[in-house]
């Protein structure tokens, strides 16, 4: 954060150390995903909307990448850049499904350093931890 502030940005916008908070509304499975991965497991995805992701590589995407298709129709068609006839998932079902901790039918998306959390903690706590962060990157 220190150094984008020093190449000019007048903020920064920060999802996933959220995740891993007491007030995140995602399902305790969903946070523990984050605390289970490691850096091998951050994978760039395609989404079926044609578009990159980093996310927690799981079994859902491993059995995807194999080329099965989950589920085979989609139920919303909510994004006119998906290709319905082609897409290996639904988008809304896995990330809905993951939100709520059934992982074996959907994924998390997560930032590069996801793997980096440790434990579940307050957001006040994070915030402490962010401004000591960037207290130390500045001396």
């Amino acid at each position: 954060m220190y150094r984008f502030f020093q190449l000019g940005a007048a903020g920064v916008q920060m999802a996933t150390r959220f995740v891993t908070t007491h007030e995140c509304d995602a399902s305790e499975k969903f946070k523990q995903t984050y605390l289970d991965a490691g850096k091998d497991d951050m994978v760039i995805i395609k989404s079926p909307v044609g578009m990159p992701g980093r996310a927690i590589r799981n079994k859902f995407l491993d059995e995807v990448k194999e080329g099965q298709r989950k589920p085979f129709e989609c139920p919303y068609c909510c994004l006119k850049t998906c290709d319905v006839e082609n897409s290996p998932y639904c988008i809304t079902l896995a990330l809905t499904n993951a939100q709520k901790g059934n992982l074996s039918n959907g994924f998390a998306f997560a930032g590069a350093n996801a793997y980096r959390a440790t434990k579940i903690i307050s957001v006040k706590e994070l915030i402490e931890t962010i401004k000591e962060e960037y207290k130390a990157a500045a001396q």
